[in-house]
């Protein structure tokens, strides 16, 4: 119960934090989407909104629903759970799962087509943005009624645009079973993992690893820290946000039209950390994918893997268990952050195509109705996927509790400040991809780390303008 209770709460430090603070296989089958003529299309089809409606009292009759689903890592368990809707209704539901890191443009080309996805997402304020003409109001509806608190939604005005669906954490999951090996080695600069506090800490701990891999019975202290489509977003997104994080709060603000890059000289020191410190040498990191840096851990090859919350169904999968895996915070040097939680929040909210048509509409209403009233839905969401979600449903026996959870409720119950998610700020896709391409560059040697400060501070304000005119 204890653990229950801590869990509904982080629900709630979790995105308070990230509102005062700032602000990834298949239907079957992964779809990537490379439709031409997928903006214009989707342009023309962006005027006259349809009118919110009750969810009680509208018909859904003729209706279906077409997910497109941001999420690969639960792409099989929303395949079954729109089956058994489908099954227990009669309604068609179809979910569709974009290719890792191609959900913006899978969304622009299915958009445009006749038969458009009736349930999306968007990252935040930027994804709302870009999206806004195609988000049906939301107020009044059952899942707007049962979202604990508008923290967890998306405004213009009155009018609900979003709802987020699910709070996540991410840090650096680490395999218990090897740390506490190391822990016991002449050569270990420290016995415990509550010693790993900051960034000094972690860097001499990976080093000492690292040199000494071959009595560990590893490869590398980290995994790889791949650069392929499948895995570049944990370091041009969620790496990138600590700097970013750091910066507004020193500045106090919440989103910015220039970034300073105050921090990117810290930015440049884990990530030399990572890449110096891998199971492969960082030359290779172009090619290496998100799958082979999992596998790298759950085989026992590094001690250290840069992810969140959402991975515990694959490395339970690959044969790990609780006992196996904790998280760290992502310390990069910066002063107080013995005091530094994991980074938590959501950049996950469901939108529905005010586009589609009223039968369509109703139908998307009922199906989000049910997922997150019945006992079907709840249990897949919270015991299958995975998820803690800011709905009041899921607080009588559906809060999901797994290792990594426990590690983030471990930080809020110890009093460790949650990192923010400030990554829905950044610009656009295009300056992620900046970023990325720079980093890469970076660690094959064929770049300098002034290209990365270049993408990252000058890219900004180029993005950001082209963004917001």
């Amino acid at each position: 119960m204890k653990k229950k209770v801590i869990s509904a709460l982080l629900c709630v430090a979790m995105v308070s934090s990230m509102l005062i603070g700032c602000g990834s296989s298949n239907t079957s089958t992964t779809q990537e989407t490379t439709d031409s003529a997928d903006v214009e299309a989707a342009d023309d089809a962006s005027e006259g909104e349809a009118a919110p409606a009750d969810d009680a009292t509208a018909s859904a009759e003729g209706g279906s629903v077409y997910y497109l689903n941001f999420k690969p890592e639960q792409a099989d368990q929303w395949v079954a759970l729109a089956a058994k809707y489908t099954e227990q209704t009669g309604v068609q539901v179809d979910v569709v799962t974009a290719a890792s890191g191609t959900y913006e443009s899978t969304l622009k080309s299915e958009i445009a087509k006749t038969e458009a996805p009736t349930l999306f997402q968007v990252n935040g304020p930027v994804g709302l943005a870009t999206w806004s003409d195609y988000c049906y109001d939301l107020s009044g509806t059952e899942i707007y009624n049962n979202v604990k608190s508008d923290d967890f939604v998306l405004k213009e005005g009155d009018a609900v645009k979003g709802i987020a669906y699910v709070i996540e954490t991410y840090g650096i999951i680490y395999n218990k079973t090897l740390l506490n090996d190391y822990f016991t080695k002449d050569y270990a600069v420290v016995s415990s993992v509550d010693e790993i506090n900051s960034f000094d800490t972690l860097k001499a701990v990976a080093e000492s690893i690292q040199a000494n891999k071959e009595d560990m019975g590893v490869e590398g202290a980290f995994t790889s820290a791949g650069m392929d489509s499948s895995s570049d977003w944990r370091f041009k997104t969620h790496l990138a946000n600590l700097p970013i994080y750091y910066e507004y709060e020193g500045n106090g603000y919440s989103s910015t039209a220039a970034i300073e890059g105050t921090y990117l000289d810290n930015y440049k020191a884990v990530w030399d950390l990572y890449i110096n410190n891998s199971t492969c040498a960082p030359t290779l990191l172009s090619s290496k994918t998100g799958d082979e840096a999992e596998a790298e851990f759950a085989l026992g090859e590094a001690v250290f893997f840069q992810n969140g919350t959402w991975e515990y169904g694959n490395l339970i999968n690959a044969g790990m268990t609780d006992a196996d895996m904790g998280m760290l915070p992502i310390y990069i040097g910066v002063d107080g952050e013995e005091n530094q939680g994991l980074c938590t929040g959501s950049e996950n909210y469901w939108c529905v195509n005010s586009q589609a048509s009223e039968a369509d509409i109703q139908a998307t209403l009922n199906f989000l109705a049910w997922v997150i009233t019945s006992d079907e839905g709840r249990d897949s969401m919270a015991n299958e996927m995975g998820f803690l979600t800011p709905f009041s449903t899921f607080d009588d026996g559906y809060v999901a509790e797994n290792a990594l959870i426990a590690a983030a409720d471990e930080y809020i119950a110890g009093g460790k400040k949650s990192v923010a998610w400030c990554f829905p700020t950044m610009p656009s896709e295009s300056w992620k991809d900046g970023v990325g391409s720079a980093l890469t560059e970076y660690a094959a040697g064929t770049g300098d780390w002034d290209a990365v400060v270049t993408a990252f501070v000058d890219g900004w304000v180029t993005e950001y303008e082209a963004a917001n005119n």
